[in-house]
């Protein structure tokens, strides 16, 4: 299956815990710049970044990129990158859409070619999991869990819940969710349509309204899971980190 992607990265500055961290100082470069050079070194296809903000958008100009601004008050990434595909590709040339969020500055770009096998395989959505591996990780709240099982020797899984305990029970493998996701055009037009779900509301999370809605995710496997900037302290762990 041929595959003709765009990658859109949502980007906003209302972020609570750590209020504009996509402007951040990293290494002299704002954390979108970083964000920005990791997608288009995946050599994927196009790469441009759903502007909340006119500060936003300035700096992704600034760092040679391409920004579309879209309303603030939009109420989530998706419905962001939704709203900038609307203005980059009305044509409807690009059948597949990666989100790409705007807090991973140390992203591998290979992971962006990774997110992108399950669509290859009849899914509607594809995204990432990655080992859990500590007790820290297992019991943490903050680190989505999927429940999905890989057959020997498989790269793609069924994504069949998520959710922020550790899921499924018994022995076994369990698998930290990484919020990168590749969306069959259709799918994503579906997706921002849809009311958010009961199952949604009551974890939080997002992508339990596709699943409730009946689209297919598909989970593919990666080494280890990129650490997002939420706190001073993920911050202080980018600018080490990408200083070497």
């Amino acid at each position: 299956m041929v595959l003709n992607p765009l990658i859109l990265i949502p980007a906003r500055l209302g972020s609570t815990r750590l209020p504009a961290k996509v402007l951040a100082d990293i290494g002299g470069k704002p954390m979108i710049a970083h964000v920005l050079a990791r997608a288009q070194e995946a050599g994927l296809g196009p790469v441009a970044v759903a502007c909340g903000e006119v500060q936003v958008a300035e700096a992704v100009e600034k760092a040679g990129g391409i920004a579309v601004l879209t309303d603030p008050d939009l109420p989530s990434g998706s419905d962001r990158i939704f709203a900038a595909l609307q203005s980059l590709d009305a044509e409807g040339k690009h059948d597949v859409i990666v989100n790409l969020q705007g807090d991973l500055p140390s992203i591998d770009p290979s992971y962006l070619a990774t997110v992108l096998k399950p669509l290859a395989q009849g899914y509607d959505i594809g995204t990432l999991v990655a080992p859990i591996t500590t007790e820290t990780e297992r019991n943490a709240l903050s680190v989505v869990k999927c429940a999905c099982a890989f057959a020997d020797g498989a790269e793609i899984a069924p994504a069949l819940y998520f959710s922020r305990h550790l899921i499924p029970s018994g022995d076994g493998a369990h698998w930290h969710h990484i919020g990168i996701y590749a969306y069959r055009r259709a799918a994503l037009a579906t997706f921002v349509s849809l009311p958010p779900s009961p199952l949604e509301q009551r974890e939080k999370l997002e992508q339990l309204r596709a699943l409730e809605a009946g689209l297919r995710i598909g989970a593919a496997q990666v080494i280890e899971a990129p650490f997002g900037v939420d706190t001073p302290e993920d911050l202080d762990r980018a600018r080490e980190a990408l200083s070497k």
